[in-house]
């Protein structure tokens, strides 16, 4: 009986050369890089995720970069079909997926699946943006009363996360958590290579510092700026609904913008890491 075909799963934290490493291995081993860092995925978001550059996507193939409008929201599921019927095209082809990490949640949803959860329910979410207008510690407490565990594993002012977990629990008529624990559906059929970088903290703060530094000299101030003015003030009121939108539908949005002018001056992105 053959061997499971072989699929490379880059680990590591910002700033230790998982891109330079996955484009290197593609390179030399016929491979094709699937994107697991989930703001990645979002158009118009350049300077401030790192992606790859368009020198190193022309070095080898690339999936599920640029690919959700700023305003557009997906989920790890949904992230996980995509990306498993990717991972079976790349390997058809007779080249070697790899999956360089980013997002933890998107990263489990890929290799050990999530619960089969019910759809969504916008008649249901609805109803509960309207219960969230009484604050959002009214949802914790719903959600408290349908699923305690899950109540102390989500902050009371993670509104999305509320609504999905209350969601689950009346739709499914069962807690999220027993859910949880009955099993999820792995991804078969790969033999899975997990390489971990781990570089030295010191040398490791001093990389992000001039990725940091790089990045202000590249634009991002103005980046950001720009995305808020396209499309803040239309995503802020759509998250304080508790809506789940993209990464330009959010108030941090405004934040973001607000500390990286005030951060211009100094970029020392070592002292928040720690």
């Amino acid at each position: 009986m053959p061997p499971d075909p072989l699929l490379l799963v880059i680990l590591g934290p910002t700033g230790s050369g998982k891109t330079a490493l996955s484009v290197q291995l593609a390179t030399r081993f016929n491979g094709e890089i699937v994107n697991c860092d989930s703001v990645a995925m979002y158009r118009e978001f350049r300077i401030g995720t790192a992606k790859p550059t368009p020198e190193e996507q022309a070095l080898a193939p690339h999936h599920l970069l640029d690919e959700i409008d700023p305003l557009g929201y997906t989920t790890a599921g949904e992230y996980a079909r995509r990306a498993r019927k990717i991972i079976q095209e790349v390997r058809n082809r007779g080249a070697l997926p790899i999956v360089v990490g980013g997002t933890g949640l998107y990263l489990r949803a890929l290799l050990e699946g999530l619960f089969p959860g019910p759809v969504r329910s916008e008649e249901l979410r609805e109803r509960l943006r309207e219960r969230q207008a009484r604050g959002s510690q009214h949802l914790h407490r719903i959600l408290r009363r349908l699923d305690a565990e899950a109540a102390r594993k989500i902050h009371a002012n993670d509104v999305p996360k509320l609504i999905r977990a209350i969601e689950v629990c009346i739709l499914s008529r069962k807690s999220m958590s027993e859910q949880l624990q009955r099993g999820r559906d792995a991804l078969k059929g790969f033999f899975i290579l997990r390489i971990g970088l781990d570089p030295d903290r010191a040398q490791l703060y001093q990389r992000i510092n001039r990725r940091g530094q790089t990045m202000f000299d590249q634009g991002l101030v103005e980046e950001t700026e720009a995305l808020f003015k396209k499309y803040g003030e239309e995503g802020g009121d759509q998250s304080r609904h508790g809506d789940q939108r993209g990464p330009a539908g959010t108030s941090e949005l405004r934040e973001a913008a607000d500390d990286l002018v005030s951060s211009r001056a100094g970029c020392k992105l070592d002292k928040r890491i720690r």
